[in-house]
């Protein structure tokens, strides 16, 4: 009868009707991915909804209500902007983390909160890179010998697009 969902003998894919689909492979395949854990206890992957802290040490960072796209520029010797995975919560773990890891004569001042994912749409990649406890790099940014002030602009522009929806948190 057309239309029929009855099993047909002889088809190579009746055994699709017989059973409701699992997704304990799907399960299984994630669990497994969720135990590459670092010294610290987080997964090796950076989840997009993950929480990504960008400390501030200087006043061209930041100014009263937001974090400036140059606090997100990275460093020219590794092309990587250094961040440590904490949210804003609790601000006493944030400055402890910033205390331990900011070393001379730089002070933290600050930190900027952004998302994982603000940083993928971006079109950068985060990673996690441990040690120091808990700490990350957002690399893929532009480079070019042939033309670095394009590459400049580039490098701007995504910060900017980073930097507009990051949490200001001052210390």
């Amino acid at each position: 009868m057309p239309g029929s969902m009855e099993r047909i003998e002889g088809t190579l894919l009746h055994d699709f009707t017989d059973k409701p689909y699992q997704r304990e492979s799907l399960k299984e395949s994630t669990q497994l991915s969720a135990m590459e854990l670092l010294p610290s206890g987080l997964p090796e992957w950076v989840a997009d909804d993950e929480n990504l802290a960008r400390f501030l040490t200087s006043s061209s960072q930041f100014n009263s209500i937001m974090a400036k796209p140059s606090a997100f520029l990275p460093n020219p010797k590794n092309r990587e902007t250094s961040v440590f995975r904490h949210g804003s919560e609790p601000k006493s773990g944030l400055i402890e983390i910033a205390g331990a890891h900011i070393t001379g004569d730089r002070a933290p001042r600050g930190a900027a909160i952004c998302k994982a994912l603000q940083v993928r749409m971006a079109r950068l990649e985060v990673m996690a890179q441990e040690p120091p406890r808990r700490h990350g790099n957002i690399g893929g940014w532009p480079w070019s010998e042939d033309d670095p002030e394009l590459a400049r602009a580039q490098r701007k522009d995504l910060a900017i697009l980073i930097a507009k929806d990051a949490e200001l948190i001052l210390f």
